[in-house]
C-alpha cells in the first residue's frame, strides 16, 4: 500500500500576467526542450541492452513521469487561471495585486510584499500567495490599519504603513 497524500487544497484562480507568462514558458520548455532531449537519453539507454540495471534507463523514465505529470499540472491549471489584467477600483484598501509595508509593533521591523496568486508566489522577490496567512491578514485592510496573525512565533501585531498598486499588464 502506497503512503496517502491527501489532495492539495485548491488554490484561489488568479494570477498576474507576468505569473501566467512565466507558467507558460515552463510548460514549453518543458515540452518543446526537456521532454524530448530526456527521451532521446532513455531511447539511447534502451539500445544498451539489460533495462534492470540501466541507470540512464531508470532515472530517464522517472524523469519523464515527472515531466508529463508536470505538463498536466500546468496544462489543467492554465485552462482555471483568472489573469488579472486590471487595477480595483478601490485602490486605498488591500486587494490582490497590491504592494503592502508592513511594520511588525513590536520589534519595529518593516517588511514589504506584493500579494500574488498561489502558483507565482515567490519569496525571493517579496512576493507572497494570496492563501497564505500574512494577506489573509491584511486582505481588506488600508493603511494605517493595525491587524493580528497567528504565526509559529506566536501571535505578531501588524501595522500596514504603505499601500500601492503596480500595474498588472
Amino acid at each position: 500500500m502506497g503512503r496517502y497524500r491527501p489532495p492539495r487544497p485548491r488554490g484561489t484562480p488568479l494570477i498576474t500576467p507576468a505569473g501566467e507568462a512565466r507558467l507558460r514558458a515552463e510548460l514549453d520548455t518543458l515540452w518543446r526542450d526537456e521532454r524530448p532531449r530526456v527521451a532521446q537519453v532513455v531511447q539511447d539507454a534502451a539500445k544498451n541492452g539489460d533495462r534492470s540495471e540501466n541507470g540512464d534507463y531508470i532515472y530517464g523514465k522517472k524523469r519523464l513521469r515527472e515531466i508529463d505529470s508536470r505538463v498536466r499540472f500546468i496544462t489543467k491549471r492554465l485552462e482555471v487561471l483568472k489573469v488579472v489584467r486590471e487595477l480595483p477600483a478601490d485602490r486605498e484598501r488591500v486587494f490582490f495585486g497590491a504592494s503592502v509595508t508592513v511594520m511588525d509593533d513590536d520589534s519595529g521591523e518593516e517588511s514589504r510584499f506584493t500579494i500574488v496568486g498561489p502558483d507565482e508566489f515567490d519569496p525571493s522577490r517579496q512576493e507572497i500567495s494570496i492563501d497564505s496567512p500574512m494577506a489573509r491578514a491584511v486582505l481588506g485592510k488600508a493603511e494605517g490599519d493595525v491587524v493580528s496573525l497567528m504565526s509559529p512565533g506566536g501571535e505578531r501585531t501588524l501595522e500596514i504603513v504603505a499601500l500601492r498598486y503596480e500595474t498588472l499588464s
